[in-house]
C-alpha cells in the first residue's frame, strides 16, 4: 500500500470538532441548540495485533495536560465503542491523529469515538450507514458525558451547521445551509474542565431550584429561535448581539469563570461583533 493509499484511508475515518454557537446545558434538557463542525478533524488507525489486548497510541495535538486528564476517560470511551461493534477481547492497536488540536470545548472526545468507528467500519468493511456511525461515536461519548446529549457526536459525524434538538427518542437534527460563509475565531484558556462535573452541577442547581432554571430557560428559547433566524438572515450584527446575551446567560447558569470573561471582553475590545463561551465552560473555549 502507497503513502497516498494510506492518507487516503486514513481520511476516509475523520470526525469534525465543533463548536456551540447557542444552547449549552440547555441542550441537555431537550431545548434546540445551533453548533457548528470545524474544519480539523480527528483520524484514526485500526491494527489487530496477535495478543488481546488494547494499545492506544494517542498522536493528537493538543492544549498541555489535556490528554493526562482525560486518558483514563479516554480508555473507558474506546472500550464502550469497542464493545457497541463487539470487538471485546479483540487484541487492537488504535493510534488517533488528525490536526484537531484537543481542548475544552471543541468536541475533541465525540471527534475521538466518531473516528473509532470509522475506522473499524472501514477496517472490517461493515458498511455502516452514517447513523451507525453516529450510534457507535454516542456510545462512546457516555464515558465523557454520562447522559451525553448527542449534540458532539452529531457534529463530528455530519459535519456543517446543525439545528439539534434531543429527544426521549433519536435527536431530531437538520443540516441548515447559510448564504454567506460566517467566519468565527476561537481561543482557549487552556483549562481542561470535566463535563461530566460541571452537567452535573447545573443539574443539581436546577433540581433545588426549579424556578430560577425555568426562567433561564425560557429566556435561552426566545434567543436561539432568534439566532436561528439570525443565521438564516446572515444578519451578523444581531448574531453578535444574540451571542453576547447567551453568554450572560451562561454565567447566571454558573457555567462560565474569570477565563472565559476575560476572553470575551478582549475580543469585544478588539472588534467582534459578539462573544461568548462555547461548550461545557469553566475553561475550554470562547468564539
Amino acid at each position: 500500500m502507497t503513502a497516498s493509499s494510506q492518507n487516503n484511508d486514513l481520511m476516509k475515518t475523520s470526525a469534525f470538532g465543533k463548536l456551540i454557537l447557542f444552547g449549552e446545558h440547555f441542550v441537555v434538557y431537550g431545548a434546540p441548540a445551533l453548533v457548528g463542525a470545524v474544519a480539523a478533524s480527528t483520524v484514526c488507525k485500526v491494527q489487530f495485533t496477535s495478543g488481546n489486548e488494547v494499545e492506544i497510541v494517542d498522536e493528537r495535538p493538543s492544549v498541555p495536560n489535556y490528554k493526562v486528564q482525560k486518558a483514563e476517560e479516554g480508555k473507558k470511551a474506546v472500550d464502550l465503542v469497542l464493545k457497541h461493534f463487539n470487538m471485546e477481547g479483540k487484541g487492537v492497536k488504535l493510534t488517533f491523529g488528525g490536526d484537531l488540536c484537543c481542548v475544552s470545548g471543541i468536541g475533541a472526545s465525540a471527534a475521538q469515538t466518531v473516528s473509532l468507528s470509522r475506522a473499524i467500519d472501514q477496517t472490517l468493511a461493515l458498511k455502516l450507514t452514517e447513523e451507525e456511525i453516529n450510534t457507535g461515536g454516542y456510545e462512546g461519548e457516555k464515558a465523557y458525558h454520562g447522559t451525553p446529549s448527542g449534540i458532539d457526536n452529531t457534529a463530528a459525524t455530519y459535519g456543517g451547521l446543525l439545528r439539534f434538538q434531543r429527544t426521549s427518542g433519536d435527536p431530531i437534527f437538520v443540516k441548515k445551509k447559510i448564504k454567506d460563509p460566517i467566519r468565527i475565531v476561537y481561543a482557549s484558556t487552556g483549562i481542561t474542565a470535566s463535563t461530566t462535573e460541571v452537567v452535573g452541577d447545573v443539574r443539581s442547581r436546577k433540581e433545588s431550584d426549579p424556578e430560577w432554571f425555568d426562567k433561564l430557560m425560557a429566556k435561552y428559547l426566545n434567543l436561539v429561535a432568534e439566532g436561528e433566524k439570525a443565521i438564516d438572515e446572515c444578519d451578523l450584527k444581531k448574531l453578535g448581539t444574540l451571542m453576547d446575551e447567551n453568554h450572560a446567560l451562561c454565567q447566571e447558569l454558573t457555567v462560565s469563570c474569570k477565563e472565559l470573561d476575560d476572553l470575551v471582553e478582549a475580543a469585544r475590545r478588539a472588534g467582534a461583533i459578539g462573544a461568548k463561551m462555547s461548550g461545557t465552560g469553566r475553561g475550554g473555549l470562547m468564539l
